[in-house]
């Protein structure tokens, strides 16, 4: 016993030694790590920057650091949370006390490293996915598609202006191949008047792209890509941003959004915003001769578009609470949409209307329901649901046809591509539901699932109602996948999934060659998707991430349905499947007050049953379009990109994209020995060669203390590129020409941002713009805008 004591003794001395020897040359650091929305956050990593002492704090969110007295930057990042930068003075021989709040991130976004001009990379993400920031942007006339263009590999494809159809493409694949989220919930069946291109860029904080493989939180069946847009959550106590412009074609775009975070969580926010436009803009395009009814394709003239008039209105209200024991965000939400589009071409730009048009409307109530440590520790909890009632109104009754010089004449029978006046009304459900449990600081898994149902009614106001119309249209929808995500070190993690498909269709099919006999037909399709994803940090500034993914992407009801008017769908389309492969490295480092970035990504996919949208000709020189399996496609591109920063006056960078896509099939027919033709060329009418870049200076303090002079000038090229595939006909009849556009936006901010004014010129070299199928877009224009931004805070 007396030789414990003594031992005991023994330490208990040098123990008090120790601690007056710390006392002397280090200092202590602890504290507690806390969220926003309340309780603790446990094992979050916590290290002074720029030093070799860091940790992890504990179960309670309680950290303890020893390190030698200075001034130090206190670092905390904890998986779902934004990272957080605290300054800290450690004194010889006392203890600091330092609690840290952290700001939950409830979305698939990881740490996000600021890169340059709003641009970030999701450090910790093992996918290949970065963050647009939209603040440098919203004094501009631009529009969340407009925004997007700058990520690398993306392109934008519009067919004409204002309102216009516009699909996204993302490393080499487009439209239904990348699906658009707006906080996470699944935009299908929104309808058209809020989509992407009608959205001014001041509706979002942050646009999310994940291309390639997706995390399973998404509960996609995208193979391109994943577009995530994530909306304004302001935490102070009222704020109001307001902006209205004016610009070239008769254009009027409008911005408001309010709203209120009370001491008690209850929140509510509207958004409401509206687009105007004539779209009356000179094309240059062969005109039909009414006197010998032929086009001359040779023969091309200057003319103006007179039937393309597009307006439409949104309104978006939320009302609930947040920061709650049993919730830390529940919202309710309902949006009413309208919008009108006059019809100037079809598919093909020498086809003109001048009384077609497009009439709708959407109700579209929703839910939305949060939680952190739901039960238990580590078990996040995220529930959201909507329902859509989209009414739309296909209208083609003129009884005359019309050239480009806006000449007419009767028609023998009404109806300028196919007569008819049809209400569609389109339901459609969303539910999703997805739960993360974090196992310690390493282990995350992950489900989702995703739920869909679609019902399509048509009625003819003619009286005239086909048997097709009295079949509704149906899809049902569901995914589930589950992930784990392994991250023992901060330098690296891997995840790994699975995926379900499941889709029920239902809908006429004709029964005789006449069509006019139809049948209610049913199929069913199901299928395994599965991948990995892993981020490995080379060097401090250099990171790598690789993945794949066996995917699979459903027909959409648009492929399967058509639109009622222009678009012919297929029932028995088969849904696409890839291997898909991307790998990716980025560099990222400041000196001083210069910053650099760098980052190039390769891309493989190898398709089947790649759906395919087809321009067929129709009776009377008519054009439509429609929707196939084409066998294999192979794809196979790089994407690089490049920025630079100095201080807060430079910002410059570039993006470039090579993409070869190739039909890989090789006989004409499955069995056959016949070679097809277009093996190994190249996919028609997409673009395959493209690149933007930008530089913006800033003036801050110009004239008086917080007022600040932003120029940016932005370009985008893209290589010419066959309309047709290069193996049938002489391809140089039938291409969509090089192009290089400019343009020149100039703003001022004053008293810190809360009255802006800004002026903008789109492509002032006035370069012809083409894009699908030859469509033209603008000319030179111009625009200003005036915006206003006000909050409890300032």
């Amino acid at each position: 016993m007396r030789a414990f004591f003594l031992k005991f003794s023994l330490c208990f001395v040098f123990l008090l030694s120790a601690a007056s020897a710390f006392s002397q040359d280090q200092a202590l650091i602890s504290g507690k790590i806390l969220s926003a929305e309340g309780g603790t956050v446990d094992f979050s990593t916590v290290y002074l920057k720029g030093s070799s002492y860091g940790g992890v704090a504990n179960g309670e969110g309680i950290y303890h650091l020893k390190a030698p007295a200075g001034r130090y930057t206190l670092v905390v990042s904890a998986v779902g949370y934004k990272t957080e930068e605290i300054q800290v003075l450690l004194v010889a021989g006392e203890r600091h006390k330092q609690n840290v709040t952290l700001i939950p991130q409830v979305e698939e976004l990881e740490e996000a490293v600021v890169v340059s001009n709003g641009i970030s990379r999701l450090k910790r993400s093992a996918f290949n996915a970065i963050a647009l920031d939209t603040k440098a942007l919203q004094n501009s006339t631009q529009n969340l598609s407009e925004a997007l263009a700058q990520a690398p590999g993306m392109k934008i494809r519009e067919s004409g202006g204002v309102g216009s159809d516009m699909q996204l493409m993302m490393d080499g694949f487009s439209g239904k191949h990348v699906k658009v989220f707006i906080d996470g919930v699944p935009q299908e069946g929104v309808g058209s008047s809020f989509g992407l291109n009608n959205i001014p860029v001041n509706f979002a904080e942050r646009i999310e792209v994940y291309k390639g493989v997706v995390p399973v939180g998404f509960g996609t069946d995208a193979i391109g890509g994943v577009i995530n847009i994530v909306t304004k959550r302001n935490q102070k106590s009222w704020f109001l941003d307001a902006s209205y412009s004016y610009g070239s074609f008769n254009t009027h775009k409008s911005y408001v959004n309010f709203g209120q975070t009370f001491r008690s969580g209850f929140i509510y926010e509207i958004n409401a915003f509206q687009n105007y436009s004539d779209n009356d803009y000179y094309v240059d395009t062969p005109v039909k001769n009414f006197e010998t009814g032929a086009i001359n394709k040779k023969k091309i003239e200057h003319v103006k578009r007179f039937h393309d008039n597009y307006h439409n209105e949104a309104v978006a209200g939320k009302i609930g609470v947040a920061g709650k024991i049993w919730a830390d965000r529940l919202v309710f939400g309902f949006t009413w949409s309208n919008m009108y589009k006059d019809i100037q071409t079809g598919v093909r730009q020498e086809i003109v209307f001048g009384g077609k048009y497009r009439k709708g409307y959407s109700l579209m109530p929703s839910l939305e329901y949060r939680k952190r440590d739901l039960f238990t520790k580590g078990l996040d909890v995220v529930l959201t649901a909507n329902y859509n009632k989209n009414v739309t109104h296909n209208v083609d009754t003129s009884s005359y046809e019309f050239n480009w010089r806006g000449e007419m004449r009767p028609l023998r029978m009404p109806g300028e591509q196919s007569y008819q006046n049809t209400r569609s009304d389109n339901n459609n459900w969303n539910g999703t539901f997805t739960v993360n449990y974090r196992l310690g600081r390493s282990h995350v898994f992950t489900f989702n699932h995703v739920i869909n149902d679609f019902r399509r009614s048509n009625r003819s106001l003619l009286g005239n109602s086909s048997e097709a119309n009295a079949i509704p249209k149906e899809t049902r929808k569901n995914i589930s996948g589950f992930s784990y995500r392994l991250m023992p070190k901060e330098h690296w993690n891997i995840s790994v999934f699975g995926k379900y498909y499941d889709q029920f269709i239902a809908g006429p099919i004709a029964t005789s060659s006449a069509q006019d006999k139809y049948i209610r037909t049913t199929n069913s399709i199901g299928a395994m998707g599965y991948g990995a994803a892993g981020t490995y940090f080379i060097l401090k500034s250099l990171q790598g991430k690789l993945s794949y993914e066996k995917a699979y992407r459903l027909p959409t009801n648009e492929e399967m349905f058509g639109d009622e008017d222009l678009e012919t769908g297929d029932i028995a389309l088969k849904p696409e499947n890839s291997d898909n492969v991307n790998l990716n490295l980025s560099y990222n480092e400041l000196f001083g007050k210069h910053s650099v970035y760098a980052e190039g990504g390769l891309i493989y996919r190898n398709t089947k049953d790649y759906i395919q949208r087809n321009i067929s000709g129709l009776s009377g020189g008519k054009y439509g379009a429609t929707y196939v399996n084409h066998g294999k496609v192979l794809t196979k591109g790089y994407t690089v990109s490049f920025r630079y920063g100095f201080a807060n006056r430079i910002s410059a960078g570039g993006n470039f994209t090579q993409m070869d896509v190739r039909d890989n099939v090789k006989t004409v027919t499955s069995g056959s020995n016949q070679a097809s033709l277009t093996y190994k060329a190249r996919m028609p009418n997409l673009p395959y060669r493209f690149a933007n870049s930008d530089i913006t200076f800033y003036w801050p303090d110009l004239l008086r203390k917080g007022n600040k002079l932003t120029v940016t000038y932005d370009n985008l090229y893209m290589h010419r590129f066959p309309l047709y595939s290069e193996a049938v006909g002489n391809e140089s009849k039938f291409i969509v020409p090089t192009q290089f556009s400019h343009n020149l936006t100039i703003s001022y901010g004053v008293q810190e941002g809360r009255y802006n004014f800004s002026f903008e010129c789109r492509n002032f070299t006035n370069e012809k713009l083409y894009d699908n199928f030859s469509l033209q877009k603008a000319g030179r224009a111009f625009y200003g805008k005036v915006r206003v931004y006000l909050s409890g805070g300032r």
